[in-house]
């Protein structure tokens, strides 16, 4: 068995820094220019997002010399979404970074970039990390700290067994997950396909507002006696765009006191919380949500649950409610607003075809899910057993 040495990066880096915010230099961000990266170009698998690059003018770069990137670069989250790493590629360049990335660039030729990249991110350095947090709120991590990290080194052989043993279960994570994409973006275009353009009402629909054919159900629980079993979906547990449910517990695990609304398989879960998130759930159970949320209940005899929850998630709705929440440090919009929202009408039957369609769509992700579920299940055990 081979004898596995620990190293701290500091003994094989050329380099650890982090980058600075162009306006502090006085400068400002540019339409085309030098690229400047910041930690939402780079999904939680490192994956580059071009659409996210910002941009700076050559001199700004040139006065930024030590984050000047370059290729085969690795670069770690230090600020806000902790532990996100990415390797610098040719495309990227020329590129420069903001004070939340930092850069470790190897000089050990015995070390193979893939596999710091996943060491990176496996128990043994997060647990380096929680141990910093205790007590603190918001981790931010300093250089100082970077060069600190202690990694299992073996042959360059084992790294890179290891490294593309772990790239083909990333590889079909990543496959899941842009089929669970492309099933959301079919049920967007089958929306728009019946329903047409919200906005100029291309169909011709009648024009309804909200309380005609939905309440908000306000019923709000204070006693939880009986509840303690139920989910309790709290903002955070609402993906964005996409309403999927994730991360949640019960009433009694997260020791909920503060009053929580009732909701159940007929309502929509809106998240009245910066309403720029597009959080908007059609949950399958009984539960208990955040006040910070609003459960609503559709009018069945003119309107069905998927074509409001659908409504609400389209970017008609999105660009009316976000009139009102632009002007707040942090963005909320209130029961009145949402009331005085106005929408297309379609026939019922319509309405109804397309619940069906969404139904359908639904059983192919609920089985698309349980893959990457059971994928996911896999790398954490390999993590675990190589990295814990």
């Amino acid at each position: 068995m081979e004898d596995i040495k620990r190293v701290k990066l500091s003994e094989i880096v050329e380099l650890i820094t982090k980058g600075t915010t162009p306006t502090t230099l006085g400068y400002e961000f540019q339409d085309e220019g030098v690229n400047f990266l910041k930690i939402e170009c780079f999904d939680e698998n490192g994956g580059f997002i071009e659409s996210k690059v910002a941009h700076i003018s050559e001199e700004c770069h040139k006065k930024m010399k030590r984050s000047q990137l370059k290729n085969g670069d690795i670069l770690f989250s230090i600020a806000g979404a902790i532990g996100r790493v990415a390797i610098v590629t040719e495309e990227m360049l020329p590129a420069n970074i903001n004070q939340a990335l930092a850069i470790i660039r190897i000089s050990d030729e015995q070390v193979y970039l893939p596999y710091i990249k996943l060491i990176l991110t496996s128990p043994i350095v997060i647990e380096q990390f929680e141990r910093k947090k205790q007590g603190v709120a918001q981790l931010n991590l300093s250089l100082k700290d970077i060069n600190e990290i202690s990694i299992p080194l073996p042959s360059k052989d084992k790294q890179i067994e290891l490294a593309e043993l772990f790239d083909k279960v990333v590889g079909v994570i990543s496959k899941r997950n842009k089929e669970l994409s492309a099933l959301d973006d079919l049920i967007k275009a089958r929306f728009v396909e019946m329903f047409g353009d919200l906005k100029t009402n291309s169909k011709m629909w009648q024009i309804v507002g909200f309380n005609e054919c939905a309440v908000i159900d306000t019923n709000m629980i204070h006693n939880f006696q009986g509840y303690e079993d139920y989910p309790h979906i709290g903002i955070d547990s609402i993906e964005k765009e996409t309403g999927k449910l994730i991360g949640y517990r019960t009433i009694s695990e997260d020791g909920v006191v503060s009053g929580k609304y009732l909701f159940t398989p007929q309502h929509i879960i809106y998240s009245k919380i910066r309403p720029n998130l597009n959080k908007v759930a059609l949950p399958d159970f009984d539960g208990l949500c955040s006040a910070d949320a609003y459960p609503i209940l559709v009018k069945k005899e003119i309107c069905n649950r998927e074509y409001m929850g659908y409504t609400l998630r389209n970017k008609y709705f999105l660009d009316y409610i976000l009139a009102f929440s632009s002007r707040t440090n942090l963005p909320k919009v209130n029961k009145k607003q949402v009331e005085g929202f106005k929408l297309p009408l379609p026939p019922m039957g319509l309405q109804n075809q397309f619940a069906d369609f969404v139904h359908q769509v639904d059983k192919s992700k609920v089985a698309v899910q349980k893959a990457l579920d059971e994928t996911q299940m896999l790398f954490d055990s390999l993590m675990q057993k190589y990295f814990a």
